[in-house]
């Protein structure tokens, strides 16, 4: 979803770089490494449940920290500290700037639509619903896989293909005859590995060449080089 359907990957990123650039100087003092999107962000966070993108990469910096409890509050330094922290700036990001749309990708959900074909919103975050509604794209999805239905049916999060074969589960369609869509490296595996027919990489952030080392059958820059893609 973030990053195919709506502008909120950008706004995602930022979030998880002001919360971990503040974090990180707490812990390391004036001479900490900040989170630098390229080469930390991509790798290990982009696409994964919010708590695995923390582990992942408090891991990448040899940082170890308590996992916490439920009820742990946004200001504790703990793994579900730092995910409140974390979605709390998300929140305060998207009511200041709002939920842009790609309107390429728009284009293709009209047409895909008029064509009855059978679509499926999947994201690692538990914003989803709240990011789809509020972008309008509801009624163009009849099913969903989220960071809830991760959470409600113990799904593993990507690269594990579990969200993706849920959702062809609740299509009604074999993985063999559906396609992914991804911008993220993590999803883009997540597909290769459940089996799917296809996997495009969406290259929006000059990460054309890391989408195919991930093993994107196809990149495209703009979701409208796909109009031909039903009649495949």
């Amino acid at each position: 979803m973030d990053g195919v359907l709506t502008k909120t990957a950008t706004l995602h990123a930022q979030a998880w770089k002001k919360m971990f650039d503040k974090f990180l100087k707490e812990k390391q003092g004036d001479n900490f490494q900040p989170l630098d999107i390229e080469e930390y962000y991509n790798e290990y966070i982009d696409g994964k449940p919010r708590r695995d993108g923390i582990r992942s990469f408090l891991n990448s910096r040899n940082i170890d920290l308590p996992e916490g409890e439920p009820d742990d509050s946004a200001h504790q330094d703990t793994v579900e500290g730092l995910a409140k922290r974390k979605n709390k700036l998300f929140h305060q990001i998207i009511e200041k700037e709002g939920i842009e749309v790609y309107q390429d990708s728009l284009k293709m959900l009209k047409k895909w639509k008029s064509q009855n074909l059978k679509l499926a919103v999947i994201s690692s975050s538990k914003n989803c619903k709240l990011i789809i509604d509020k972008a309008g794209l509801t009624s163009y999805f009849s099913v969903r896989v989220d960071g809830i239905t991760s959470e409600e049916e113990n799904l593993k999060g990507k690269p594990e293909p579990d969200i993706f074969l849920k959702a062809a589960e609740k299509l009604n369609v074999d993985p063999n005859n559906a396609i992914v869509v991804e911008d993220a490296i993590s999803g883009v595996k997540a597909g290769k590995k459940g089996g799917f027919a296809m996997v495009i990489g969406i290259e929006r952030n000059g990460k054309q060449e890391k989408l195919k080392k991930a093993g994107a059958d196809l990149v495209v820059s703009d979701m409208t080089e796909l109009k031909d893609l039903a009649n495949a």
